[in-house]
């Protein structure tokens, strides 16, 4: 089994950073960058939406629109996290953020293309 843990959510005002990261474990975890990393966001009624994605060993990475200049995807393959730096964040970022892993380590785009999950945390923006 794979598990993935994040932390690092919390309340903020609009216009201030945060940042939240993903610890990867578990027996059936294989070199750890040989995955793709993503992060995605889900509001109640919506569908989970991918903000950022890094793939595995190139480091090439994706950004929504919504996100793009303000949201900063990082990956430790020592340490075997990942980390989402987000800035100026408006009342919008308000969801609850998964982080992903895609065994095949290429970059996916929507959820489908990600095997593993962890249980998310939430980020708060207040106006």
């Amino acid at each position: 089994q794979v598990q993935l843990v994040e932390s690092g959510g919390g309340s903020v005002s609009a216009g201030e950073s945060l940042r939240v990261s993903c610890a990867a474990s578990g027996d059936g975890l294989r070199t750890y960058a040989a995955y793709a990393m993503a992060w995605f966001r889900q509001v109640p009624g919506k569908e989970r939406e991918q903000v950022a994605a890094m793939a595995a060993w190139s480091g090439a990475t994706n950004y929504a629109d919504s996100v793009k200049g303000r949201f900063t995807i990082s990956r430790n393959n020592a340490e075997k996290t990942v980390t989402l730096h987000m800035s100026n964040l408006q009342p919008q970022d308000t969801a609850l953020y998964y982080c992903a892993a895609n065994r095949d380590g290429d970059l996916q785009l929507t959820a489908r293309g990600y095997q593993y999950w962890g249980q998310g945390t939430q980020v708060t923006v207040s106006s």
